[in-house]
């Protein structure tokens, strides 16, 4: 595995979707690979820091106002 196809591959990494051999190619690879263990523990860092965050619930005119929005891109 490269570092592309790890790339790719992290979000189902770190929610556990990965098949097992897929998983064993993927931790084979963070093991030789520095930068891909970096990027890995940057994203989980970031996944952290983004669920402390408070949810901000929209208003029903605002979400009426997005879906409105998002038909109109449709659309198109």
């Amino acid at each position: 595995m490269n570092c592309y196809e790890t790339i790719d591959l992290m979000d189902e990494a770190l929610e556990g979707r990965l098949a097992p051999a897929a998983r064993a190619r993927f931790d084979e690879h963070l093991d030789e690979c520095r930068v891909c263990r970096t990027y890995l523990d940057q994203l989980r860092v970031t996944i952290q820091a983004l669920e402390r965050l408070p949810r901000a619930s929209a208003t029903d005119q605002r979400r009426s106002e997005l879906l409105a929005a998002f038909k109109r891109e449709l659309g198109r």
